[in-house]
């Protein structure tokens, strides 16, 4: 296994496992249940009628978590091929990651997907900002740092 391949691998399972955690005991704490929340992934592209499909539509939630997570850390390790300097200073860069991990799927990805938006909350924005820092962009650089090169 070539150490691009581990560290995607590696990456990208640390940040999901983190994130789906993350974003589990926030939206316990919120008061929706393991099932929705992650339907509520998969309404992304079936919409409202993922809730309506029970536990399939939530594994399927999960299937996509895990998904873009492992392409969040494909494409970080991508660019490591032409900016090394993202592995020399992989924890400012991974927090910097996390953050335009954030973005993009705040202004790019949930609105194009067919994802019910609710309204705009100022302490869950930052909520999500400091998770996908450490949850999602660390993880990923710290893993990257382990296995560097081709």
């Amino acid at each position: 296994m070539t150490n691009l391949t581990c560290s995607v691998l590696l990456g990208g399972l640390a940040c999901a496992i983190l994130d789906g955690a993350a974003a589990t005991i926030t939206f316990l704490n919120m008061g929706v249940c393991f099932t929705r929340l992650w339907q509520g992934v998969a309404s992304g592209l079936l919409g409202r009628a993922s809730f309506q499909h029970g536990v399939a539509s939530a594994a399927l939630g999960l299937f996509f978590h895990v998904l873009i997570a492992m392409v969040a850390a494909l494409v970080f390790n991508l660019a490591i091929q032409y900016l090394p300097s993202l592995v020399q200073h992989y924890l400012l860069c991974g927090a910097l990651y996390g953050v335009l991990v954030f973005l993009f799927m705040n202004f790019v990805v949930i609105p194009l997907s067919a994802m019910p938006r609710g309204p705009f909350d100022i302490r869950s924005a930052i909520t999500q900002v400091i998770i996908h820092i450490f949850c999602v962009g660390l993880p990923i650089s710290v893993a990257a740092s382990r296995f560097p090169g081709k």
